[in-house]
């Protein structure tokens, strides 16, 4: 293949990439009005009330919206070509940092302060060491999930730590036009990650650097930083999800966001973001949360258990996992065949 056909196929590739992210995201609205049509069809005498479907869509969008916030940062980190599996433990040291006794002295504000900048901190060493300390992003986001919560653990001293402000207490419960505060929260995020992700130059910086890093560090970008960076964004998310979840429970835990980490990763895979780095959408991030977040309350409302529930998760990470595969080696087929 000529250089001129590698540049026409690539040129035809990206042109196309956008009409597939719609097409994805279609695929996965879909998929959650056929979950919607399987909860009538097997509870029709809850879904003829329409007062119960509203209460039961806001519910969905509230069970979604603090795991939604960390799969944004998440799917930056994924497109980046790393991972990260300390967000459930970095938004429970955060949650917990922001609920002692001395953080609450300084109010709601120094609550939302400390709950960011803890993020921010966790993130910044977890870039670091994969950064310039060569750690593989799997071995030291694994090593934070541990460290990080045994120091919640260790700060709360292993106790539930009650949220005495209300005014974060009031987030949760708190709505605006009959939509929780929560669900504008994880409206806003995701508004600004896909601005970040797609009208900026951090956005394009970031799909090279996971595309092909050395490529990438060859046109001038900082990789080390920008890697850095991407974990700060994941810290930053997180913070913001630990104020969340605190004030869906009145207080924080060391074990809060139990697992966090998988919904997350298995979400953004579902929304089309490719694991290998170099592609993904907020939007089909989001969707993936939602249709997760859908799953679980249709298991909820059918009385069935959460071991099948799980089982059904699995299976569909697998086949997100497979189809990107595939259309990965299809792809590779066509730059490497021969004129």
């Amino acid at each position: 293949m000529t250089a001129t056909a590698l540049e026409t196929g690539r040129k035809r590739l990206w042109a196309g990439e956008s009409g597939e992210s719609v097409s994805r995201n279609l695929i996965l609205a879909g998929v959650l009005v056929a979950l919607l049509v399987i909860g009538a069809i097997t509870q029709p005498q809850l879904y003829g009330d329409s007062a119960w479907v509203w209460s039961n869509v806001l519910s969905i969008l509230q069970l979604a919206s603090v795991v939604g916030v960390v799969t944004v940062g998440m799917t930056f980190v994924i497109i980046g070509g790393g991972i990260d599996l300390s967000v459930g433990a970095i938004v429970a040291l955060a949650g917990v940092w922001s609920t002692t006794l001395a953080t609450q002295s300084f109010g709601a504000g120094g609550m939302i302060f400390t709950a960011i900048v803890v993020g921010i901190a966790v993130g910044l060493v977890n870039g670091f060491l994969i950064s310039y300390g060569k750690l593989v992003p799997f071995i030291a986001t694994l090593a934070m999930l541990v460290a990080a919560r045994g120091l919640a653990a260790s700060i709360s001293g292993k106790q539930t730590q009650i949220s005495s402000s209300d005014l974060i207490n009031g987030i949760a419960s708190t709505k605006l036009l009959g939509i929780p505060i929560l669900v504008y929260i994880l409206a806003a995020v995701a508004v600004a990650g896909w601005v970040l992700l797609n009208r900026t130059t951090f956005g394009r910086r970031t799909v090279a650097v996971g595309g092909n890093p050395e490529a990438a560090r060859l046109a001038g970008i900082n990789v080390k930083r920008h890697t850095m960076l991407l974990y700060a964004l994941s810290g930053l998310c997180c913070g913001i999800a630990a104020i969340m979840l605190t004030a869906q429970a009145t207080s924080a835990q060391a074990a809060m966001a139990n697992l966090y980490e998988l919904d997350a990763i298995a979400a953004a895979i579902i929304g089309g973001t490719l694991l290998s780095g170099g592609r993904g959408t907020i939007v089909g991030s989001v969707l993936g949360v939602l249709i997760f977040a859908t799953i679980t309350n249709l298991f909820a409302i059918n009385g069935l258990s959460t071991e099948a529930q799980n089982m059904v998760k699995g299976g569909i990470i697998v086949a997100a996992v497979l189809v990107q595969q595939f259309r990965f080696q299809s792809v590779t087929r066509l730059f490497n065949r021969k004129p």
